[in-house]
């Protein structure tokens, strides 16, 4: 199997570049993305392609000059717009060094941000490998500092304009009964997002009339499929306003769904499009 690897330089990338090379199993290659936020952060691109070097991988690697007002969400739309690319041009599955921290941390974010159900399930991307999930950022220090490990630590980690550091130190005082707790819903909702799928995508359909005689939330979730198949991504907002016009659009007229997306649809049915 090939693997690309998003190398940060952080101990969490670190560890489990070290992991797999351990194994000895895949074809790796090394994917570093500088999004051009601290000054400094091409010292890091330097760090991460001297690893590479080291261990005689590929290296790839790209930079944006995002600027130090970038949000959290830009940069890692645009980390993995880059990830994507590298596991296209390689034929590879993307593996990242999520750990069990980092979904506690997205949970809570989400829950701030008033989310729905799939909320719970987060860092649940099937085409994303993540072999880190079970570990705890302690446990990756440990694992680092017993082999002999180098790592750069990225000051914007610590920095509290980011709501996920702002969480994090707030998270710092969860019991560890509690943090069990999430994880085991977090793994609970992960099987039932599942299974919704796999339902989800044997409805599957284009058709005007399924989606005015079925529930409403059933029919989110199926017209989110219908919208994955197309390579579409909309917030529920832009899926809630797709369906509106799925019940009342006129034959020929034309929905700027969002994503870069155009929905026309005929008396029956609906086309999805990307803009040219």
């Amino acid at each position: 199997m090939k693997y690309i690897i998003a190398v940060s330089g952080g101990v969490d990338s670190v560890v489990l570049l070290d992991m797999l090379l351990n194994e000895g199993k895949h074809e790796l290659v090394v994917a570093h993305f500088d999004h051009g936020i601290r000054p400094d952060s091409a010292a890091d691109a330097r760090f991460v392609a001297e690893i590479a070097k080291r261990h005689g991988l590929k290296f790839e690697t790209a930079r944006e000059q995002l600027g130090t007002e970038a949000s959290e969400e830009l940069a890692r739309t645009r980390r993995y717009e880059f990830l994507a690319r590298i596991a296209k041009k390689h034929n590879a599955k993307i593996v990242t060094a999520h750990h069990a921290g980092d979904i506690v941390e997205t949970i809570a974010i989400n829950l701030q941000r008033g989310t729905g159900w799939r909320g719970l399930a987060v860092l649940n991307n099937p085409q994303i490998e993540r072999p880190l999930l079970s570990f705890s950022k302690r446990q990756l220090y440990d694992y680092a500092l017993a082999h002999g490990l180098e790592w750069v630590e990225d000051e914007t980690n610590t920095n509290p304009k980011y709501q996920r550091n702002r969480l994090r130190k707030q998270l710092a005082h969860l019991n560890e009964a509690a943090r069990q707790e999430l994880l085991t819903l977090h793994q609970k909702q992960c099987e039932i997002t599942k299974q919704i799928d796999t339902e989800a995508d044997t409805l599957r359909t284009s058709s005007r009339y399924f989606y005015t005689h079925i529930d409403h939330t059933s029919a989110l979730e199926v017209l989110r499929n219908v919208l994955a198949a197309n390579s579409v991504s909309l917030t529920r907002p832009q899926r809630e306003r797709l369906l509106l016009a799925i019940k009342t659009f006129q034959p020929g007229q034309i929905l700027e769904a969002g994503d870069g997306t155009n929905i026309i649809f005929s008396r029956r049915e609906f086309v999805v499009k990307r803009r040219a």
